[in-house]
């Protein structure tokens, strides 16, 4: 698809406000936001990204909501930058409507691999019978690759059902791509993404976010070490409550698998025992016969 100059340098102006926003060295970016437009032109919507960091045991992506829990950041000065954020996404929208091309209802922005890529979609999201809650559990499924053992029965059924729905529809979607934005940015927490800073101890790391903390020049950031914790309390019990139910599902599939075993070997047991009663009846009434047959021969 063609782009405008403009909508290039919108393309480059997400980036660098993702980069920005983003405080540790990450392999992958992926943003979901949607602009529905109302009467009298109010636009709604809502926007949303992952991150998945880099390293060897960061295998969970982050969510751009638990950014200010996990690094200290002040949420409100972080939730300015979401809105920001989210303006650029509906400006790009408003740069379509004034090139007079067709109007996209969500995209979906991923970067990786020095790879710029954006999937516009023309669902009309009004008309749609999927939730924001359900579009955003077939969009992790998706875009973020999330197990399908992770989700419910409900929502395997949902996922399923809109994947065959879409193959058959007739959506339009279209893809762009470009090489990565790759200026340097200075992230939110002084952190520049191009600078290859080899692995430090939590002690090293624990000091420098410390030292960082200090020297931050945002007026009203204020530390949350007691939220954080409540946040990472709330973080491990929420894990420990999937492995819980994780386990208990396993264990209901295990005896729902078991009693179907025990139903199947108690059919083929009842089969074989009236099989043998049967043999039995008709090998009496054999020897039966057999031995009226023998008498009535001596008889004679």
């Amino acid at each position: 698809m063609e782009n405008t100059p403009r909508i290039r340098s919108l393309y480059a102006k997400i980036q660098t406000q993702l980069f920005y926003m983003i405080p540790e060295k990450w392999e992958k970016i992926y943003l979901y936001a949607s602009v529905v437009e109302k009467a009298n032109n109010v636009q709604t919507g809502e926007m949303f990204f992952y991150y998945f960091p880099k390293g060897i045991l960061k295998k969970n992506p982050i969510n751009v909501y638990e950014i200010p829990y996990l690094y200290n950041i002040d949420e409100e000065a972080y939730n300015v930058l979401t809105n920001k954020l989210y303006e650029t996404i509906k400006e790009l929208r408003n740069e379509f409507k004034k090139a007079e091309m067709e109007l996209w209802s969500n995209l979906t922005i991923s970067i990786a691999n020095l790879k710029f890529e954006v999937e516009y979609n023309y669902e009309d999201l009004e008309k749609s019978e999927y939730t924001s809650g359900e579009r955003r559990i077939i969009w992790n499924y998706r875009y973020l690759k999330f197990p399908i053992e992770r989700f419910s029965k409900r929502e395997r059924k949902m996922i399923e059902k809109y994947l065959a729905e879409e193959y058959f529809s007739n959506v339009k979607i279209e893809k762009y791509s470009e090489g990565m934005y790759n200026f340097k940015v200075h992230n939110i927490i002084e952190y520049n993404k191009e600078e290859n800073v080899p692995d430090k101890s939590e002690n090293e790391v624990k000091a420098k976010k410390q030292e960082i903390d200090e020297n931050m020049d945002f007026e009203t950031r204020h530390k949350k070490l007691d939220k954080y914790e409540i946040y990472k309390r709330q973080k491990e019990e929420k894990e420990k409550r999937k492995n819980q139910e994780f386990a208990t599902k396993k264990i209901e599939n295990n005896i729902e698998e078991s009693q179907s075993e025990a139903v199947t070997k108690s059919q083929i047991l009842n089969f074989w025992r009236y099989l043998e009663r049967y043999l039995n009846s008709v090998l009496l009434i054999m020897l039966y016969k057999m031995k009226i047959y023998l008498e009535t021969l001596e008889y004679k």
